[in-house]
């Protein structure tokens, strides 16, 4: 099928490619002339896995970058809007770009059409797509709208599109939803499974991944909804975390015995200094924006928020509890993406760890293995702020290490390289990368969320006294 995806940032982008790994012909448009060039050159602009092969296997094959979005909208039979929807300063979603993109197809369009909402949109943005549409000429039966969300995590972005949970189509027409089932035919029936060097995954052709139909508002409201959801399970295992800092319980243990009810289930049960990115944060704020503008009492959404923010300030009190006094201190930084496997800042707990503990004096040296050139545009270097080569770089005659984001190479360190080069054995870990047991065993002093602190043995103590 003719597909055309309108914007190329981290949604579009991975929809695009993945479009046309799974057989389509996709045009993906975009209005920044940087950007539709560096992606005909083949640089994907962003960190994600899979993302960079299979744009080298389909450029100019199965999927052309353009800034034409006349040309794509009269020769594609479906239109992906995926534009940004930043948060405004009430917390509501800025649809502003999503109206401009509905405004100029309409202008543009000579046939029948589906619309497709790939973007993060609050519910009724499908009406209002519609009534831009109409508001420009294009009689009703010559396009439907529907409603698509991604429910991609980024770092497994590829993997999560071609291997989906489920695929959310919410239409209010037999023919649109039929459209959107040709689409996604390749994953529901297996084929793509099948198919030479398929990315392999957790759905296979006798186990292809299901496709829900639902009305266009539901759609609209499962995408906000999920998000806010898990947002939830974050900010309750972190409350969990400090009810478990204050009784001496370990929350790894109460976190499994939690995850093994099926009820529960295990995922996102991960204490540590809070979400970010580009979803929850906002998709949190615009869903409880929504619920107040319908009048609806949603104040659990403010506690998930509030408890999110806390984190981090508390976090910032381990700091502090572990050196007494932070200024002057020089700390180095492991983390400056919001999450492992992904260059992403925005919003991101880590960067916000960085500038409060530079506020209170400490002078910071970070590495992180992907986001470090994002973040540099954020934090530029300062007298009190450098970028390491590596994180032993970053550890060097340091007052005591902060593991802020949970990359995986971090989890794997040389533990008795790292207590060399440290000037004091001191790591505070905010992602609960490693086993205090272990850490002790090495000689650290090691704080962690939600679980005791540990403090060197008395013979590895005596030990390393001596031998100095």
């Amino acid at each position: 099928m003719q597909i055309a995806v309108v914007g190329s940032g981290y949604v579009g982008l991975v929809a695009a490619v993945c479009f046309a790994e799974m057989g389509h012909s996709v045009v993906c448009v975009d209005n920044d002339e940087r950007k539709v060039k560096a992606l005909q050159g083949g640089d994907t602009l962003i960190h994600e896995l899979h993302l960079p092969e299979l744009l080298k296997r389909h450029l100019n094959d199965g999927v052309r970058f353009t800034s034409d979005l006349a040309e794509a909208t009269r020769t594609c039979q479906a239109i992906f809007i995926a534009v940004g929807t930043p948060q405004s300063e009430t917390g509501d979603a800025d649809l502003s770009y999503v109206e401009a993109v509905a405004s100029k197809i309409a202008r543009h369009m000579t046939s029948y059409k589906v619309i497709v909402e790939k973007s993060t949109v609050p519910v009724y943005t499908n009406e209002w797509i519609r009534r831009v549409i109409e508001r420009n000429g294009v009689a009703r039966e010559m396009f439907d709208v529907v409603s698509n969300p991604e429910f991609l995590r980024e770092g497994t972005a590829v993997m999560d599109f071609l291997h989906p949970d489920r695929i959310v189509v919410g239409s209010e027409t037999p023919r649109a939803a039929a459209v959107l089932a040709e689409i996604y035919a390749p994953l529901t029936d297996g084929s793509y499974y099948t198919t030479p060097n398929a990315i392999a995954g957790s759905f296979s052709k006798d186990a292809p991944p299901p496709l829900l139909n639902t009305s266009t508002k539901s759609a609209e409201i499962i995408k906000h909804a999920s998000n806010a959801f898990l947002a939830l399970k974050i900010s309750f295992i972190n409350a969990v975390a400090n009810l478990c800092e204050a009784t001496d319980a370990n929350v790894e243990q109460v976190a499994r015995g939690m995850g093994l009810d099926q009820r529960i289930g295990s995922r996102f049960l991960r204490p540590g200094i809070g979400y970010g990115g580009s979803c929850f944060p906002k998709d949190v704020a615009a869903f409880r924006s929504v619920a107040d503008q319908l009048g609806i009492d949603f104040s659990l959404l403010n506690e998930v928020e509030k408890i999110n923010w806390r984190q981090k300030a508390r976090f910032l009190g381990k700091v502090r509890s572990a050196l007494w006094t932070l200024r002057g201190k020089r700390l180095a930084v492991l983390g400056l993406a919001f999450k492992g496997g992904t260059d992403d800042i925005r919003d991101s707990p880590a960067v916000e760890m960085v500038q409060m503990l530079l506020a209170e004096g400490c002078s910071i040296r970070a590495y992180d293995p992907a986001a470090m050139e994002r973040t540099k545009h954020v934090l530029p270097p300062a007298a009190n702020l450098s970028y390491a080569e590596n994180e032993y770089d970053a550890a060097h005659e340091a007052d005591a290490l902060l593991v802020l984001t949970d990359w995986k190479e971090f989890a794997e360190l040389d533990l008795a390289r790292l207590n060399q080069t440290l000037k004091y054995p001191i790591v505070i870990d905010g992602r609960n990368l490693f086993e205090p047991a272990v850490m002790q065993q090495h000689g650290f002093t090691y704080l962690s969320i939600g679980r005791p602190t540990v403090s060197p043995l008395r013979e590895t103590v005596g030990t390393a006294l001596a031998q100095a």
